[in-house]
């Protein structure tokens, strides 16, 4: 008595076998080289250029929080150009 696991074996072996001697093989090959064509007609970038474009973004984020919170620190403090009187402070030019 066969295995159900070799049964399933041998059918996707034999079913593989009949797919690449069909014009299924054909039409497959043809749909990739159509959608590839497709693709490089947009504008795609790679998964690679797109985890770095994120990880680019991720630190630029870090560091306008980092500078957010420092421009909220000087402004808190009353000694800082930026909270001086404007009648005490010296006119600009």
């Amino acid at each position: 008595m066969i295995k159900p696991n070799d049964f399933f074996e041998d059918f996707q072996k034999n079913m593989s076998e009949l797919i690449a001697k069909s014009p299924a093989a054909d039409i497959e090959r043809n749909v990739k080289a159509m959608m590839a064509q497709t693709f490089s007609r947009l504008d795609l970038v790679t998964r690679e250029e797109f985890d770095v474009q994120a990880q680019l973004l991720e630190r630029a984020l870090a560091r306008i929080t980092a500078l957010e919170s420092r421009v909220q620190a000087l402004e808190g403090r009353p000694d800082t150009p930026l909270h001086q009187d404007p009648h005490t402070a010296p006119p600009m030019e």
